[in-house]
């Protein structure tokens, strides 16, 4: 598969989702070890330019990417869509962390929908008076050992409609999500606002300070400029 610019494109999964969507391009599974491993692929695959586009809460691995792109001598760019803002209608709590959110849902029980990454949700176990309902792309397994838990497995993207709906049906108070930014699940914000629902919002981790877009056209354009200078 060829990008503009007469570039060979490649893919490089974490390989935490079961079943990812076929890609199209030549495409590799779990991680490097580390900067050192990266560099090393990089300079192996004879690499002309990174594209950082994971998820805006993996953080290790766009540190990882910055450092082995620095020393391997190759061009970077990230690809990260904005977060999603707080309108004047809705009613966030906001948290640093998945543990901090947890504590902010407060100690009455609550009904709440969690948005987290099946990886993430071993944190809910700290607050078993609540009642669960977990949104994820593969099962939760083992389940939580909490007393009240119901589970879905999903892949966006979520229609407002069908999250509202969700959200009346299971009598959902509380919303636990990451600020993932993108169209694909901002159903749910846009239900939460229109029915009052507050949503536990947890922020983005630091990243690292690199040249950074926010769509694949000016991933594309990037790509075209760099390589007219080579």
């Amino acid at each position: 598969m060829q990008a503009r610019g007469g570039f060979a494109l490649s893919l490089s999964l974490a390989g935490r989702t079961r079943n990812p969507l076929p890609m199209g391009a030549p495409t590799r599974s779990g991680g490097f070890g580390g900067v050192e491993g990266l560099e090393a692929h990089l300079k192996a695959e004879r690499i002309d330019a990174l594209i950082d586009a994971t998820h805006p809460f993996a953080a290790t691995m766009s540190h990882n990417a910055a450092q082995a792109a620095r020393r391997a001598g190759v061009p970077l760019l990230a690809l990260l869509r904005p977060p999603w803002q707080r309108q004047p209608a809705d009613v966030w709590t906001q948290a640093a962390s998945i543990p901090e959110a947890v504590e902010k849902l407060g100690p009455a029980p609550r009904r709440v929908l969690v948005a987290l990454g099946r990886n993430e949700v071993r944190a809910l176990e700290a607050a078993p008076q609540h009642a669960y309902l977990v949104r994820s792309i593969d099962p939760v397994d083992p389940p939580l050992n909490v007393p009240q838990a119901r589970y879905i497995e999903a892949r966006g993207p979520f229609a407002e409609a069908d999250d509202h709906a969700l959200l009346t049906a299971h009598r959902i108070d509380a919303i636990l999500s990451k600020n993932s930014g993108g169209e694909a699940t901002y159903g749910k914000i846009n239900a939460a606002r229109a029915l009052g629902i507050e949503v536990v919002m947890v922020a983005r981790p630091a990243r690292p300070e690199v040249e950074t877009v926010a769509s694949v056209v000016q991933v594309l354009g990037w790509l075209e400029t760099l390589g007219r200078s080579t």
